[in-house]
């Protein structure tokens, strides 16, 4: 097992990852259909939250209770999980900028690569936390800031070498389009082949980092942007996944709680054992390395450069995607 979801709180933590899972499908519908819903999702709430978020952190400097025993300030003040939610919502409003091709950025050629840059950033961001849990923990436990055990080992260094050859693993940088009714920002040489590698190695990021948020943040969250790709959406993955994650995170930061096992009979843990972690990284690390193997195979084979051309041209996934665009 890699979670503790048995026992008397069962059927709430499924119930809880169903309804996590269903929530984030339909608001990343509401986002992708209309401008109107793009701009409420990733400028109006974030500004919002900001506003929020920034009144909590003065009023804990000035010592009010209400911000000191504030949930958000107690459960969610590593620098993680800000990063995380303003690298997301950026990513969706530059992609809102390329596919309703606004201003002069969204009509010059060389912002197409923003998805690439924007995407890099975010899987650093992963990269440099697991590093520092190996850092701090090599070869015991230690306790972050918001009060979660935490362990340190070759897990975390493997996981994190697998992010860095996740970012080579995105292809066709400038390859990106907007669809016919421009609801999407497509991104077609973004395939099964980049997909998986990304799940395998998030999942595992959060599985060692992250391991009371796993079963939400390291299932739900991933699956809900590749099951769109896969039925409905395809070629909009990227779109997805950043469109749900910032969701997740504006929810996660407010409502902590919901995820706080002290507090929660939805909260799930992971087992935090060092061996199912390892097992974990080995199988993220392994993945990655086979994805960029197979990229530098197709690569070579059609006489491109996999980074400034598209090199799964001819494939399923990327004629279904380009069927899509205008």
């Amino acid at each position: 097992m890699l979670f503790q979801v048995y026992g008397g709180n069962a059927l709430y933590q499924w119930l809880g990852w169903a309804l996590v899972f269903v929530a984030l499908i339909a608001a990343n519908e509401i986002s992708r259909r209309s401008k109107v819903g793009g701009l409420l999702c990733f400028v109006g709430i974030p500004a919002a939250l900001t506003v929020y978020f920034v009144s909590i952190y003065v009023g804990a400097a000035m010592g009010a209770s209400w911000a000191l025993n504030n949930p958000t300030y107690t459960e969610m003040n590593g620098w993680f999980h800000y990063a995380k939610l303003y690298a997301a919502t950026a990513g969706c409003i530059g992609f809102m900028i390329l596919k309703y091709g606004w201003g002069k950025l969204g009509k010059v050629h060389w912002f197409k690569c923003f998805p690439f840059i924007i995407v890099a950033i975010n899987i650093l961001i992963a990269v440099v936390s697991d590093f520092e849990s190996a850092f701090r923990g090599w070869g015991t436990t230690f306790v972050s800031s918001e009060g979660v055990t935490l362990m340190g080992g070759w897990f975390n260094v493997f996981n994190g070498v697998a992010g860095l050859i996740n970012i080579f693993c995105m292809t066709g940088w400038f390859g990106i389009y907007a669809s016919k009714g421009k609801q999407d920002m497509l991104w077609p040489d973004m395939t099964w082949v980049f997909i998986l590698a990304y799940d395998l190695w998030n999942f595992c990021y959060t599985y060692n980092c992250l391991p009371t948020h796993a079963w939400y943040c390291g299932l739900a969250l991933l699956l809900a942007p590749t099951f769109a790709n896969f039925l409905w959406n395809k070629g909009g993955w990227i779109q997805n996944r950043a469109a749900t994650l910032a969701m997740w995170c504006m929810f996660a930061q407010v409502f902590p709680l919901f995820l706080d096992s002290k507090h929660s009979r939805f909260a799930v843990n992971s087992v935090n054992n060092y061996n199912v972690n390892l097992a974990v990284s080995v199988v993220a690390l392994a993945v990655n390395i086979g994805a960029l193997a197979y990229i530098l195979y197709r690569a070579k084979k059609l006489g491109v450069n996999p980074w400034m051309k598209e090199v799964f041209k001819g494939t399923r996934d990327y004629d279904q995607a380009m069927a899509r665009a205008e």
